[in-house]
C-alpha cells in the first residue's frame, strides 16, 4: 500500500527507483534501522559507499556491544548486514551525491541512480579529524594514519606515537602493542580522558608511555616518518619525539556536508533531532555519531536506529491515512 501511494504521489523519471524508506549509512545505527523497518514490511534501501559497519569495521576488536556476536567490528557489521538482508533489506553500495530533503518524497542521487522516498534516516556517521600541522598530509598514508586495525600490522618492533586521550586514543594503543615496541601517547591535557577500563588497559601495558601536555606541532620525515616535534603546553618548550608512524585519535567531524541549508545543525555541524530522531524536515530522521548529542557508541547508535525505524513506520502510517480519497 504504500508502494501504491508513493507512485501515485509523484512523478518518477526514468531510472528512478521508488521506496517507502531510504537509509543512508551502514554503521550500527543504519543497519539497525534496517532491521526495524524491514522486518515491519518497509520497502527499505540502504545505501553505503564502503563496508557494513562504518567506523564500526575499522576497529579490531569489540567487547562493549551487549548481544553482539564475537568478533572484530567488520565481522559484526557483516552479521548485522546479513541479518537485515534476510528480512528483505536492500543493500546498495555507492556513493551519494546529492540530497533533496525539503519536498514530500525526498530523493537521494547516488552514482547516477535517483532513489525516491517519503521517509529518510541518516545514519552517515563521523570521520576522525585531522591535526591540520604541516608534514601531516605529505606522510598521509607514509606513516599517518587514522587507523590501527589497517596499518599497525606494519610496525612491528617500531616506536609509534598515538595522538589524543580519549577512548579511541586508549584501546588502539593498546591495540598497536601487538605489533610496535612502544607506544607514545601524545595528549594535550593532564590525563587522559578514556573511560576507565580503556583508561585501566592503557596505563597498565608497560609498552604504553603517556606525555601529557603536549600538542604536536608537526610531523618530519623524509621518504616516511621519522619524529614529531611536540609543544608542551606549560612551557612552551618544543621537541623531537623520534617515532616511524602516527595515529590520529582527535576527535571527529560529522558527515553532514550534504545536509546544510536543509536540516538544523548545532554549532558543531551535527544534526539536531528530537526524542523521535526526527530532525527540522519532515520525514527526514538522523541516527548515531551524526546526531547532535550521540553517544558515539555501537549500542547507542542501534538503538537510536530502532527508535528512527519505529518512527518512520509511525510517519508512513499518519502520512497513509491522511492520503485516503473518499470515492465520489
Amino acid at each position: 500500500m504504500l508502494n501504491f501511494r508513493l507512485m501515485d504521489r509523484g512523478a518518477p523519471q526514468p531510472g528512478d527507483q521508488t521506496y517507502d524508506l531510504i537509509i543512508l549509512g551502514g554503521g550500527p545505527g543504519g543497519l539497525a534501522a534496517g532491521l526495524y523497518a524491514a522486518r515491519a514490511g518497509l520497502n527499505t534501501v540502504l545505501v553505503e559507499k564502503g563496508v557494513p559497519g562504518g567506523q564500526m569495521a575499522t576497529t579490531e576488536r569489540i567487547d562493549n556491544c551487549p548481544g553482539c556476536i564475537e568478533g572484530s567490528g567488520a565481522e559484526i557489521g557483516e552479521w548485522m548486514r546479513r541479518q537485515a538482508t534476510n528480512f528483505g533489506l536492500k543493500w546498495v553500495t555507492a556513493q551519494v551525491s546529492e540530497v533533496r530533503l525539503g519536498e514530500e518524497v525526498k530523493v537521494v542521487s547516488a552514482d547516477g541512480s535517483h532513489l525516491r522516498a517519503p521517509a529518510v534516516i541518516i545514519a552517515t556517521g563521523a570521520r576522525p579529524r585531522r591535526l591540520g600541522v604541516p608534514g601531516e598530509e605529505e606522510f598521509w598514508g607514509r606513516g599517518v594514519s587514522v587507523c590501527a586495525t589497517c596499518d599497525g600490522p606494519f610496525t612491528r618492533g617500531q616506536t609509534v606515537a598515538v595522538v589524543g586521550g580519549g577512548d579511541s586514543a586508549a584501546k588502539e594503543s593498546d591495540y598497536l602493542t601487538r605489533f610496535a615496541d612502544k607506544v607514545i601517547i601524545l595528549h594535550r591535557r593532564d590525563a587522559l580522558r578514556a573511560d576507565r577500563l580503556n583508561r585501566e588497559r592503557a596505563l597498565a601495558n608497560p609498552k604504553i608511555e603517556v606525555r601529557y601536555n603536549v600538542v604536536v606541532e608537526r610531523i618530519l620525515g623524509d621518504e616516511s616518518v621519522r619524529a614529531v616535534e611536540v609543544r608542551d603546553v606549560l612551557t612552551g618548550e618544543r621537541s623531537e619525539v623520534p617515532v616511524t608512524a602516527v595515529f590520529l585519535y582527535v576527535g571527529m567531524i560529522p558527515n553532514t556536508d550534504l545536509f546544510r541549508g536543509q536540516l538544523e545543525l548545532d554549532e558543531w555541524g551535527y544534526i539536531r533531532t528530537d526524542g523521535s530522531m526526527a530532525t527540522s524536515a519532515p520525514g527526514v530522521f538522523a541516527v548515531g555519531d551524526v546526531r547532535s548529542g550521540a553517544t558515539r557508541q555501537i549500542v547507542t547508535a542501534a538503538a537510536d536506529g530502532a527508535v528512527a525505524a519505529l518512527s518512520v513506520d509511525e510517519y508512513l502510517r499518519a502520512r497513509s491515512e491522511n492520503d485516503v480519497v473518499t470515492p465520489i
